[in-house]
């Protein structure tokens, strides 16, 4: 029998259908309140206090009574979990969930529900990054993006916050009037801890700004000299850019890069509107190839299906097809 409203997403080399299943406990959900904690922290004062008195305590006679004034804030343990997460992220895992447990043992009523409690949530952070990479492959597989690209931050021409604020405005509306599609990260570096925006883009020939000018300077973390090519729009307006030709050989290479962004700084990818994981159409018996996946959920499909809406064929699977039907992002 057909299949109707079909989630259609390619994995590279073949196209894959998830069938339509209504899920009758979407209207019985009701959102969970979790229960607000007052997590104390010490203020910058108190933290110098701190060390003063771990110095002093060499000589007893110096160590006096001194009070430490704390700030006290209202928030969820899985907020608290989420900020110890990201200030740990450098830390080996078994020293980092240690490290985790005992910051928030004060808020549990025993080690064993907060061991518990971290557990799920280191569960809950490593499932989070699976359906990051995996809605990411899938957006990506849908376009052809021909440019890997970085914007540095200029200190002499705005501060950081105007820097994310401007560039991300200008990208919207490049994307909106000129057709670009993106996928970024941001990410600062190692050594000078300067803000980077790395990302996947798709220029439309003839939609680029500026010029493009070829830049050879030295490369101080690897030592040697380089070549880029730099965008004279984005250079004037934000300072250093990199617009570097991607060939599809090398889109593993760049998705590595940007889920290491990602999983590095936690932060989550910026898409921009256009980019879909999905298209929706009506799938005929005779283009099912077999089903697929876990417990046969999926469906396998014959390369040049035919597409479908509400019993009005549109044609064989193509871009130019593609761009008919309904998206699912």
């Amino acid at each position: 029998m057909p299949y109707s409203q079909v989630k259609v997403y390619s994995d590279g080399s073949h196209y894959i259908g998830i069938p339509y299943e209504p899920n009758p406990r979407t209207k019985d959900r009701r959102p969970h309140r979790e229960e607000v904690i007052e997590v104390k922290e010490q203020s910058d004062e108190a933290a110098a206090s701190e060390t003063d008195t771990i110095a002093m305590a060499q000589n007893p006679d110096d160590v006096h009574e001194k009070s430490v004034p704390t700030a006290v804030r209202q928030m969820t343990r899985k907020e608290l979990f989420d900020e110890l997460y990201m200030q740990t992220f450098d830390m080996k895992m078994r020293e980092r969930k240690s490290y985790i447990v005992k910051q928030m043992l004060p808020y549990f009523k025993d080690g064993a529900s907060c061991r518990a409690f971290v557990e799920d949530n280191f569960a809950r952070k490593h499932r989070n990054m699976i359906c990051r990479r995996t809605r990411l492959w899938r957006k990506i597989n849908h376009q052809r993006f021909n440019f890997f690209v970085t914007f540095t931050y200029a200190d002499d021409k705005m501060t950081e916050e105007g820097f994310v604020k401007k560039l991300l405005n200008t990208l919207r509306h490049f994307s909106d009037r000129k057709g670009w599609l993106y996928i970024g990260a941001w990410e600062r570096g190692g050594e000078t801890n300067r803000l980077h925006f790395h990302g996947l883009f798709y220029i439309p020939e003839g939609t680029m700004s500026g010029e493009m000018e070829i830049l050879r300077d030295f490369d101080t973390r690897k030592r040697r000299m380089q070549t880029v090519q730099q965008n004279t729009f984005f250079a004037k307006k934000f300072g250093r850019n990199e617009f570097r030709p991607i060939h599809v050989s090398e889109m593993p290479q760049a998705v590595k890069y940007l889920v290491k962004y990602i999983e590095k700084s936690g932060g989550k990818l910026i898409y921009s509107r256009g980019l879909y994981q999905y298209f929706v159409t009506d799938i005929m018996d005779e283009d099912i190839v077999c089903p697929y996946g876990l417990e046969d959920r999926k469906i396998l499909l014959f390369d040049s299906f035919g597409c479908w809406i509400e019993g009005e064929y549109i044609g064989q699977v193509s871009p130019e097809v593609i761009a008919m039907l309904p998206k699912v992002t």
